[in-house]
C-alpha cells in the first residue's frame, strides 16, 4: 500500500479546501491580536492595581463565563447556523477590543471596568469557541478533520509566539492602549475570511425542548458512549492537572531557575515553538491508530512535567518546555479529533461546548487557582511534579478502564 501524499504535506488541507484556507488565514492573524491583548490586559491590570492577585483574578474572570455558560451555548450552537454565530461573536469581540482601547487611551480605565470587559469577552467566547470548533467539519469534511484541527492548533501556537513579541514593541513605543487597537483591527481579517466562506444550505434541526433538556440529552450521550466518556474524563483530568503549569511558569522562572523577565519570555517561546512543531507534525502524520498515539502522548506529557519539576538548569528547562509544548498540543488535538470523529452531527456543538469548558474554563478558573495554592504551600516544583504524577497514575487506570479509546 502506498503512502498518501497528504501524510507528507501538513498544509495540504489549506491547498485543497478554500473555505478552510479563508478561515485559517483570518483566524491566525486575529489570534496574533488576541495574544497581544492578553499580554496587555495582564500588564494593565498590574499597572492599575499593583497586585498579582488582581492580575490573576482578571485572567480568571475572562474564563468564568466559559465555565458557566458553555453548556447552554452548546445547545444554541446545535440549534442555530454555526457560521452566523461565529460572525456575531467575532463582532462582539471586536467591540470589546475597541472599547478597551478607548477607555485605556482616554485614561478612564479602572479595575471594575477591566473586570467588566473581561467578563464580556468571556461571554462572547463561550459561544464562539464551540461554534468555531464544530464548524470545522463543515469546512473540510470528516476525512481531513484531523489535519484541520492540527493546523488550527499550529495557528494558535504561531500567534502565541508572535503576538507577545509585537505587543512588547507596541507597549514600548506607543503605549498599552494601542495593543487593544491593533487587536480590534485584527478581527477584521477573520470577519473578511468568514464573509468569503460559502457553505451549502443547512436547516438546523427543529427542536422544542428547553436548553436544560438539550444539556441533559448531551450529557446522557457522553455517559452512554464509553469511548466519548473515556476521552472526556481524560481531557478533564489532564486539563485541570497539566495545563496550569503554564500559569506557574513565572514562579518557576524566578524561584527554581533564577531567571528574570527575559528568561521567562524564552520559556514561553519554547512552549509555543514546541506546540507549533507538534501541531504541524500531527497535520503531516497519518497514524494507523490515533488511540495508541493518544496513549503515548498522555504518558509523555506527564513524564515531561515530572522532569521539568526536577530540573534547576535553565538550558535543560528550555529543552523540556520545547518537548512539553510539542506533546501537549499533539495530545490535545488528538483528543479533539477523536471526539469530533465519533460524535454525530446533532451533538457536535454541545460536545465542543463541553470540550471548551474543560480545556479553557476549568484550567484557568479551578486548575490555576488550585495549583497556585499548592505552590504557595509546598513549592512550585511539588505543585507541577505532584500533579504530573497523579496524571500518570490516572492515565494508567483510564486506559485500562476504557480499552475502546486505545483502539480508536
Amino acid at each position: 500500500m502506498t503512502t498518501e501524499p497528504r501524510s507528507i504535506n501538513p498544509f495540504r488541507v489549506l491547498l485543497t479546501h478554500a473555505n478552510f484556507r479563508r478561515f485559517w488565514v483570518g483566524q491566525t492573524l486575529s489570534l496574533i491580536g488576541t495574544w497581544m491583548q492578553s499580554m496587555a490586559l495582564g500588564w494593565l491590570a498590574l499597572e492599575l492595581s499593583d497586585s498579582a492577585f488582581i492580575v490573576g483574578l482578571v485572567a480568571a474572570s475572562g474564563a468564568l463565563p466559559i465555565l458557566l455558560f458553555s453548556l447552554h451555548a452548546g445547545v444554541i450552537v446545535d440549534r442555530s447556523d454555526k457560521l452566523r454565530l461565529v460572525k456575531i461573536a467575532q463582532v462582539l469581540l471586536l467591540l470589546e477590543a475597541a472599547l478597551l482601547w478607548y477607555f485605556t487611551w482616554s485614561g478612564q480605565m479602572n479595575i471594575p471596568l477591566l473586570f467588566a470587559f473581561a467578563l464580556f469577552g468571556g461571554a462572547a467566547a463561550s459561544v464562539e469557541i464551540p461554534a468555531r470548533q464544530s464548524l470545522m467539519i463543515d469546512l473540510v469534511g470528516r476525512d481531513d478533520l484531523r489535519a484541520a484541527i492540527a493546523l488550527n492548533s499550529s495557528g494558535f501556537n504561531l500567534a502565541r509566539i508572535v503576538g507577545p513579541a509585537i505587543a512588547a514593541l507596541i507597549i514600548a513605543n506607543l503605549g498599552l492602549a494601542w495593543c487593544f487597537a491593533v487587536n480590534s483591527v485584527s478581527y477584521l481579517t477573520v470577519l473578511l475570511g468568514l464573509a468569503l466562506i460559502t457553505l451549502p444550505p443547512r436547516t438546523p434541526p427543529v427542536t422544542t425542548g428547553s436548553p436544560l433538556e438539550g444539556i441533559r440529552e448531551a450529557l446522557g450521550y457522553v455517559h452512554g458512549d464509553r469511548r466519548v466518556k473515556g476521552l472526556v474524563e481524560l481531557v478533564t483530568v489532564y486539563s485541570i492537572l497539566g495545563i496550569p503549569f503554564l500559569a506557574l511558569m513565572p514562579v518557576m522562572a524566578r524561584d527554581l531557575l533564577g531567571l528574570g523577565a527575559g528568561g521567562y519570555g524564552v520559556m514561553l517561546s519554547a512552549v509555543g515553538i514546541g506546540g507549533l512543531a507538534g501541531a504541524l507534525a500531527l497535520a503531516a502524520s497519518n497514524p494507523r491508530s490515533r488511540g495508541r498515539l493518544l496513549v503515548r502522548t498522555s504518558f509523555l506529557f506527564g513524564a515531561l512535567l515530572v522532569a521539568l519539576s526536577l530540573t534547576r538548569s535553565p538550558r535543560v528547562a528550555y529543552g523540556l518546555l520545547l518537548l512539553t509544548g510539542f506533546v501537549m498540543i499533539m495530545n490535545n488535538a488528538l483528543a479533539n479529533t477523536l471526539m469530533q470523529t465519533i460524535v454525530p452531527d446533532e451533538f457536535r456543538g454541545r460536545l465542543m461546548a463541553i470540550y471548551s469548558l474543560i480545556v479553557v474554563g476549568l484550567p484557568q478558573v479551578l486548575g490555576a487557582f488550585g495549583a497556585g495554592l499548592v505552590a504557595r504551600a509546598v513549592g512550585v516544583d511539588w505543585a507541577i511534579g505532584g500533579a504530573a504524577v497523579i496524571m500518570l497514575l490516572y492515565g494508567w487506570w483510564a486506559f485500562r478502564r476504557y480499552p475502546d479509546v486505545r483502539r480508536l
